[in-house]
């Protein structure tokens, strides 16, 4: 049973399952969202019945499972797109649970330490671990004017990651809030999504 203090139930997803000291981060972030009359709902909250279990397909699709019953139960979502393993691309599993939320209609906003554009990290991924430079595509528009070695667009210029995942949040009317530190960042987002969960409950009235 959900504590009346709270409004709604909100689901707090990222990279940050797989950070060190994950369980003390997500602590943090649902006092944050407490200030906000937000209740913020980890992934670990739903695998208390997982842990232990030996690595392997069938237990991360029990996780998996947990998961996308949590998202079904929330109101809305709160997603880290910060790079993964020090790519230029956000955390694959997080892309998948955007995707989720918005096509059941839920309110989202993001967050991120890394507001650089995306194809700026691309461009610094490539140097760094292939040692080439984007080059100018020879014909421009769509989503991008630039392109890397392989012959690849370079997307999403004026996003700070893959334009479908920032595009389903702003779409929800949400958008990414950026700040070098990541709880600045997130309480950003915390403080816009409690604002329009706050709008939707006196529309509804």
């Amino acid at each position: 049973m959900l504590d009346m203090h709270f409004t709604h139930d909100v689901y707090l997803a990222g990279d940050l399952v797989f950070r060190p000291e994950a369980e003390a981060l997500f602590g943090e972030m649902k006092a944050i969202c407490a200030r906000y009359g937000l209740r913020g709902v980890a992934p670990f909250d739903g695998q208390a019945d997982l842990s232990g279990l030996p690595a392997g397909v069938e237990t991360t699709l029990a996780i998996i499972t947990a998961d996308r019953d949590l998202m079904d139960r929330c109101d809305a979502g709160l997603f880290c797109l910060d790079p993964f393993r020090r790519s230029a691309d956000m955390d694959p599993g997080t892309a998948v649970e955007i995707g989720y939320m918005a096509a059941q209609g839920k309110k989202l906003e993001g967050y991120t330490a890394d507001p650089r554009s995306y194809p700026e990290k691309v461009r610094a991924y490539r140097r760094a671990a292939w040692g080439d430079e984007l080059r100018q595509r020879k014909s421009g528009g769509g989503t991008g004017t630039l392109e890397d070695a392989d012959g690849l667009i370079v997307h999403s210029e004026g996003m700070v990651q893959n334009g479908m995942t920032e595009g389903f949040i702003i779409l929800s009317g949400g958008r990414v809030h950026g700040a070098s530190i990541l709880l600045e960042a997130f309480e950003q987002a915390v403080r816009t999504l409690a604002d329009r969960l706050k709008a939707g409950d006196s529309s509804d009235r």
